[in-house]
């Protein structure tokens, strides 16, 4: 598949793959499985980006972190792999048939136990979580137009110091480009201008990937 990175040259972008944690068996067998699903793959996060994640669970020591927007699960397998021992991933989405194939990497690599998989509209899902719940990861990949309901919904929910993972905000150069303006494209924008103004949280836009924010909460 080609890198998800629109800003890197192949070949940099697979050095830059090389010189971080590589993806294992399991991982590199789940980048198979989505490819052959078609275009759509491009759905799925980058290799150095879901090594990222990992690494941040792990630094901040999260417990609780809710997911967003599942695919076919190599978002999940990352975030369930940065977890304490005693932790959980509440994974959401709509799709039985794509995390189907996440179910599979999940058992697999030995952290389907520590993954809650929660079938049905997200904002319904977050809103059912009981009340004393505290998230300390948050990442959000889903549809465009719900970014700002999906981050209002789970904001209140995050403990001080904890992060919310945005992807996509970079949209492929399109958030730049005057010419474009799709609803999806102007729902990131929309959202990406939200929350640089917003005083609840520290933000950081990452130029990994399609580009990813990260959202400290004061």
């Amino acid at each position: 598949m080609a890198p998800k990175d629109f800003s890197l040259a192949p070949a940099l972008h697979s050095y830059v793959v090389d010189h971080g944690t590589p993806p294992d068996a399991v991982q590199r067998a789940l980048i198979e499985r989505t490819s052959a699903l078609g275009p759509i793959a491009r759905m799925q996060i980058a290799p150095e980006q879901g090594a990222f994640m990992t690494m941040l669970a792990r630094l901040i020591g999260a417990r609780t972190i809710v997911e967003v927007g599942t695919f076919t699960g190599y978002s999940t397998l990352c975030l369930a792999r940065g977890l304490m021992p005693d932790g959980q991933v509440i994974a959401c989405d709509i799709s039985d048939e794509w995390t189907s194939i996440g179910r599979v990497a999940w058992e697999e690599a030995g952290v389907a136990e520590l993954i809650d998989l929660r079938l049905g509209p997200a904002l319904e899902t977050l809103a059912a979580l009981p009340a004393t719940t505290e998230v300390d990861l948050a990442f959000i990949d889903a549809d465009k137009g719900n970014y700002r309901h999906y981050y209002e919904a789970l904001l209140p929910r995050l403990r001080t110091n904890g992060v919310i993972l945005v992807d996509n905000v970079l949209w492929s150069g399109s958030v730049v480009d005057d010419a474009v303006q799709d609803d999806d494209t102007q729902a990131i924008r929309a959202f990406n201008d939200a929350v640089a103004a917003d005083d609840r949280v520290d933000t950081v836009l990452l130029p990994i990937a399609d580009g990813l924010s990260m959202l400290r909460k004061r």
